[in-house]
């Protein structure tokens, strides 16, 4: 099974907000960006987050895409399109320091998000009739997908770039993953 695993592109955020679960529009370009990507080839399964941002590439890849919720980006709760700057540091500077355990005010944390992805990942993988899959996803999802594949701590996930509109091929051999690219 060769996955592709395709981050969405640029979003229009000029004030920094965050987001994850929340809508964010794609920039006013999206579509020139859209017909800029690296997209060959039929796929025989097209899976997209439910986020708009996601949604508009998976149509113009293909009509018959589904959506999946496991594969959104984090949920940061009361965080959710604020200005980074505007979140108290209370709040913000004990997940600073834990990421991975500590939840955004009314959101998620990385253990749990990772939880629903990798979920995902292991009935996606399971498929035995399915040659070419793209996913349409968000930065974290791919991180945490690679984390999976690789094995490296989890704390370092931020270590590796994820670029809007760019792919990360993975490739399934009877019981082992491999990468492929990152960020072509």
């Amino acid at each position: 099974m060769e996955i592709h695993l395709i981050r969405h592109t640029a979003v229009e955020n000029p004030e920094n907000l965050c987001y994850g679960f929340a809508e964010m529009p794609l920039r006013k370009e999206y579509a020139g960006d859209f017909k800029k990507l690296n997209l060959t080839g039929d796929f025989d399964l097209v899976i997209s987050s439910p986020s708009q941002r996601c949604r508009l590439l998976a149509a113009f890849v293909s009509p018959d895409y589904t959506t999946d919720e496991r594969i959104r980006e984090m949920n940061f709760g009361n965080w959710e399109l604020k200005k980074w700057t505007d979140i108290p540091e209370e709040e913000i500077n004990p997940w600073y320091e834990d990421f991975i355990n500590i939840k955004a005010s009314g959101g998620e944390n990385l253990l749990e998000m990772k939880a629903r992805v990798l979920d995902f990942w292991d009935e996606l993988t399971a498929k035995k009739d399915t040659e070419k899959v793209l996913i349409i996803a968000h930065a974290g999802v791919i991180r945490l997908v690679l984390q999976a594949v690789l094995q490296f701590p989890l704390e370092n996930m931020f270590n590796i770039q994820i670029d809007y509109g760019k792919k990360v091929i993975i490739e399934g051999k009877e019981d082992y993953f491999f990468i492929k690219t990152v960020n072509v």
